[in-house]
């Protein structure tokens, strides 16, 4: 099945490194025009350009807050077809440790972020619609021990897709989530999960028996992306070695 984008202009936000920078590059490579994100990193989101460009994509990387990004792109492209709510955080630990603070930031960058920028995007989607697909997590439906902050931001993600998806129907507006298990990323290498304990455990989990990869999860973000899940809103796309 042939992903087709071209043309379609697209946002990813926190694509400079991780599943985030593999969604980018999956989607280009399907013909879309993608706007790279970031929020220090700028070299990071340079690469991913460069890596985009070098193998005949289009992309360019935007540091900004969402209203400025969000004129930007509409002022140099004209549109906007496609957004993928990717920026996320994770803060693993027990229920003892968590402080306000901590629970306020995981909830202000997974929910009230994605919120926000989808309420400032509708401005800029074509009378012909387009799709939206927040990345959430597994854990969101099938929350583990230490995780009980960051897994119940990501329901709230999954709440908040379905409600949308509903709402943005008659604007020809598709809203999905997809649902990545454990992946090997940057950001669970710099949280110590390797050869760790919690490691073992999350792989105990996964039928597949190990961690995936950004690039496995990123197709499902560009079928979502395209005309060929054009009857598909409201749903989420769990892409997680089976794990549930």
């Amino acid at each position: 099945m042939k992903i087709d984008l071209t043309q379609k202009i697209a946002i990813v936000t926190g694509s400079s490194k991780g599943i985030g920078a593999a969604i980018a590059r999956e989607l280009a490579a399907c013909g879309a025009i993608v706007i790279v994100t970031y929020h220090s990193a700028a070299s990071d989101a340079e690469g991913v350009v460069t890596a985009i460009r070098e193998t005949g994509g289009q992309a360019i990387a935007l540091q900004a807050d969402i209203i400025d990004l969000l004129k930007q792109v509409k002022e140099r492209f004209g549109k906007l077809d496609v957004l993928v709510n990717n920026a996320g955080i994770a803060r693993f630990g027990p229920i003892e440790a968590v402080t306000e603070e901590d629970f306020l930031e995981q909830y202000r960058v997974n929910v009230l972020g994605p919120m926000l920028t989808i309420q400032e995007s509708l401005k800029y989607f074509p009378p012909t619609g387009g799709s939206i697909i927040n990345i959430s997590s597994v854990g969101g439906q099938n929350p583990g021990p230490y995780t009980s902050i960051y897994t119940s931001s990501k329901a709230a993600l999954n709440a908040l897709t379905v409600s949308l998806s509903r709402e943005l129907v008659n604007r020809r507006i598709r809203v999905n989530t997809v649902a990545p298990g454990p992946t090997d990323t940057e950001g669970s290498k710099a949280m110590g999960l390797a050869g760790s304990a919690i490691e073992k455990g999350m792989i105990a989990a996964i039928p597949m028996g190990r961690f995936g990869k950004p690039n496995e999860v990123a197709p499902a973000v560009a079928f979502l992306a395209s005309d060929n899940a054009g009857w598909i809103t409201g749903e989420k796309l769990a892409v997680s070695g089976g794990m549930r």
